[in-house]
């Protein structure tokens, strides 16, 4: 803890096998708080085997680390930080492989106190400084059909047709979203404590959307800070067959649980045609995950499974995405 005796934010860091980004955020953390006086940090760590957690003592003694036992997922974890944050305070949820820019954590709580807002993203960079498009629409069977389609990049063109919000102008300014990928998100006391924890049944992918979607059902909005900025790695799922599988799955898993089985349908035909088509042309992670879509309900569970037992290199299998 830092300055005070009661933190206005804890910090809840998500690591799994972290230790070739987390020095970075670790690093970035001063900058980013610059402005907050009074803070805590806490580090829930799914089991990892490398060494994530030395580093955490060596370039932050500050720092608290919760060893969860096992790979429990992104959720899971989400929901440890939370429960053993300081009371009353909201909480910053952060990737291992994002660093933080100038006074970002500060500018994301001032964003909290505007009225109706629960949950307050910022403006994601990627390393080379290009923008990272986070903030998505709303899911809807029209714009997996036109994401299958379309393909993702032409389907940005038009947003009825495609979840991800891809005007670059909308990202010069402050906005109100239906959700954002979730590297970096405050949350506010209140929005905690009315919307309840995190479903740990995603693992890892989904979450951050059924969070959001949850919240704004209760009345939270989602606001997008635009001169909060943060650098952020990611991409893993993009690479491994078995994380886009999940990230796949998810999303009809998400769609389905909350528009009914009619609906959910047209979805999962979408996705399928989608993945289908990607496969069709050699794309691999697409081929699993058209496999993973063909197997039904036990396929998020088959996925999870793997996860967890073969520990793979990539650090997102639930630490960062």
């Amino acid at each position: 803890m830092q300055g005070g005796t009661h933190a206005a934010v804890t910090l809840i860091v998500v690591t799994w096998n972290s230790g070739a980004h987390v020095v970075d955020l670790l690093s970035s953390l001063d900058a980013g708080l610059e402005g907050t006086p009074n803070w805590r940090i806490l580090v829930v760590d799914n089991d990892s085997r490398d060494d994530t957690v030395d580093l955490v003592a060596a370039h932050r003694p500050d720092a608290k680390v919760i060893g969860t036992g096992c790979n429990a997922g992104y959720a899971a974890a989400v929901n440890v930080g939370v429960a053993a944050s300081e009371a009353g305070s909201a909480v910053v949820v952060l990737n291992p492989d994002v660093a933080l820019g100038q006074g970002c954590v500060t500018k994301l709580l001032a964003a909290l106190e505007e009225p109706g807002t629960g949950i307050a993203v910022p403006r994601q960079m990627a390393p080379d400084g290009a923008l990272q498009r986070s903030l998505r629409h709303e899911p809807t069977v029209r714009r997996a059909w036109g994401e299958a389609v379309l393909g993702g990049n032409r389907a940005e063109r038009f947003p009825a047709w495609c979840e991800v919000v891809g005007n670059r102008t909308v990202y010069a300014h402050d906005c109100e979203t239906t959700w954002a990928t979730g590297s970096v998100m405050a949350v506010s006391r209140e929005c905690l404590e009315v919307v309840g924890p995190w479903d740990e049944r995603f693992f890892l992918y989904s979450e951050e959307t059924d969070f959001c979607l949850r919240s704004r059902d209760a009345g939270y909005a989602v606001r997008y800070v635009s001169d909060a900025v943060c650098t952020h790695r990611g991409g893993e799922s993009h690479a491994s067959p078995a994380l886009w599988s999940l990230l796949v799955v998810n999303r009809l898993r998400l769609f389905r649980a909350r528009s009914g089985p009619v609906r959910g349908a047209a979805f999962h035909a979408a996705l399928l045609a989608g993945e289908g088509a990607r496969a069709a042309v050699g794309r691999q992670r697409s081929r699993a995950s058209f496999r993973a879509l063909c197997t039904g309900s036990r396929a998020a569970g088959h996925i999870i499974a793997t996860l967890q037992q073969t520990q793979p290199a990539a650090t997102e299998a639930s630490g960062a995405r």
